[in-house]
């Protein structure tokens, strides 16, 4: 049997320190496992940091209780042991993660839930073969997932339905939006939504419709705002006086032109992508990632701060 709200974070990274955060912050104890030595033990610090970071604007109640709930183990089998949840962040290879979820399927009590990060890797792929493949799934978060709260459920064709709830009622739980995917697809929902904007990004850039930058502003200053409360079809439903059939009788002439001729995977290939680094007017450095990265971590964390506190009045 396992103990109830005790989690194994296998791979401590940027999102197994997240999740880390995420579960800690929730009251779980929290469990941390990494093959690379260095970044094992310099996890704690930094998931500390984290936590104090979120509570500075509201999202950690009580950061140096939530640290004190981390603790790191030596191995895949100590970390697994009692635990009622693993939430596995390994390299996007399906080989390594073949190999670790073989190993937590042998380690972890048998009615605890196996849990992929992969962003890509469907997970048929690599829980085929185990005795308890009925309790693995993918668990797809947003980068960064400690601020932005959707997580992606996915499961293969021998995954238990009791195993897509339990795993849904304890994101839920923890402060994350769980959405099901309710069968395989690559990609899954997140990164092929993602994936047809920025084709299209990539062609009218490419084909110098608009600079870089203001594409970008198009999207953070117009459809990104939003999009931070309402999905499309939530949009369309309201941009219409008679809602969503009022909408798509009046404007899907158009959508439908401009789905007959999609980007295609050209727009990713020379000489387009070239065009589109040309386009692109500053210099990557370490310095300027590490400042966008700050900024975008503080500009998240209000606006999901911003977004609780109007849920309360505008549910």
């Amino acid at each position: 049997m396992y103990q109830p709200k005790t989690v194994a974070i296998v791979g401590t990274g940027l999102i197994g320190r997240a999740w880390a955060a995420i579960f800690a912050r929730a009251g779980w104890e929290v469990r941390l496992t990494d093959p690379h030595e260095p970044t094992l033990q310099a996890a704690p610090g930094l998931i500390r940091d984290e936590l104090h970071a979120l509570a500075r604007h509201g999202l950690a109640d009580d950061p140096e209780g939530a640290a004190a709930r981390l603790s790191v183990t030596a191995s895949l089998q100590e970390a697994a042991t009692g635990v009622a949840f693993i939430q596995e962040n390994g390299p996007e290879l399906v080989e390594q993660k073949q190999a670790i979820f073989a190993e937590l399927d042998r380690v972890a009590p048998k009615d605890a839930l196996l849990v992929s990060s992969t962003s890509a890797i469907t997970p048929s792929r690599f829980t085929e073969k185990l005795e308890g493949r009925a309790r693995c799934l993918v668990g797809h978060p947003v980068n960064p997932p400690h601020l932005v709260p959707l997580v992606e459920l996915c499961g293969a064709p021998w995954t238990s339905p009791e195993v897509i709830d339990r795993a849904r009622a304890i994101y839920h739980d923890i402060g994350q939006v769980p959405v099901t995917i309710k069968r395989e697809i690559n990609g899954f929902v997140l990164n092929r939504l993602q994936g047809a904007l920025l084709a299209e990004s990539f062609r009218l850039v490419g084909e110098g419709y608009i600079s870089a930058e203001d594409l970008d502003h198009t999207v953070k200053d117009g459809l990104g705002l939003r999009w931070s409360f309402l999905g499309p079809f939530e949009t369309i439903e309201i941009n219409a006086p008679g809602g969503i059939p009022d909408y798509c009788a009046r404007y899907t002439g158009f959508y439908r032109e401009l789905a007959a001729a999609p980007a295609g995977p050209e727009v990713y290939q020379s000489p387009n992508v070239d065009r589109v680094i040309a386009a692109w007017p500053h210099q990557v450095t370490p310095e300027r990632v590490a400042a966008l990265t700050r900024r975008r971590n503080e500009h998240l964390a209000a606006l999901t701060a911003h977004k609780k506190d109007v849920s309360k009045t505008f549910p």
